[in-house]
């Protein structure tokens, strides 16, 4: 993926009926222990990605920004993925959508689609990294810190979608949330 730099223009953003912005996120994750992946708890066996926000360097959250007309959801949840973690990897299986308040200036409405991202590498250099820290945290600590609650919603949407998969896949390599939408 180019480096081309985060993308400012809101001409190309997509927006509801109802005027709400659309948002694609992601929830990047890995396997840290891939024989543990199929224990009776798998989630203690993945680490997922958080990033600082621009704002608040303290608050954590998953990246996420707005889908453009000019793109599909996956290549959106490709593109902020990369320009807010640095990962690069496979888009998956959708968590489902949220709708919340913008806590920007403008406090409007947002809808939210998240997505689990199975993180394949870690680049050093990415068009937000002066802008934000990343941090690879455990399930119950992203639950602990992280102040969005429909965050912590899709975060417990992908625990239960993982331990869905890993029981009904006893062979598998030990990653995988739903069916790889896109191998990019």
């Amino acid at each position: 993926m180019a480096n081309s730099g985060p993308q400012k223009c809101r001409q190309l953003q997509r927006y509801t009926s109802c005027g709400s912005r659309l948002i694609v996120g992601c929830i990047p994750y890995k396997i840290k222990n891939k024989e543990a992946a199929c224990d009776i708890i798998p989630h203690q066996s993945v680490e997922v990605l958080v990033v600082s926000s621009t704002k608040k360097r303290a608050e954590i959250m998953f990246p996420k920004g707005g889908w453009e007309a000019d793109e599909t959801m996956i290549q959106a949840a490709y593109r902020e993925t990369y320009e807010e973690a640095g990962v690069l990897g496979i888009v998956e299986g959708n968590l489902g959508k949220w709708s919340y308040k913008s806590k920007s200036n403008d406090n409007r409405d947002r809808e939210a689609v998240m997505f689990a991202f199975n993180v394949k590498e870690e680049v050093i250099y990415w068009p937000e990294g002066a802008l934000r820290t990343r941090k690879w945290m455990s399930v119950e600590e992203v639950m602990a810190e992280c102040k969005h609650v429909w965050m912590k919603e899709a975060l417990a949407r992908f625990v239960f979608c993982l331990s869905s998969s890993i029981t009904k896949t006893d062979d598998d390599d030990g990653g995988g949330v739903g069916g790889s939408l896109d191998h990019h």
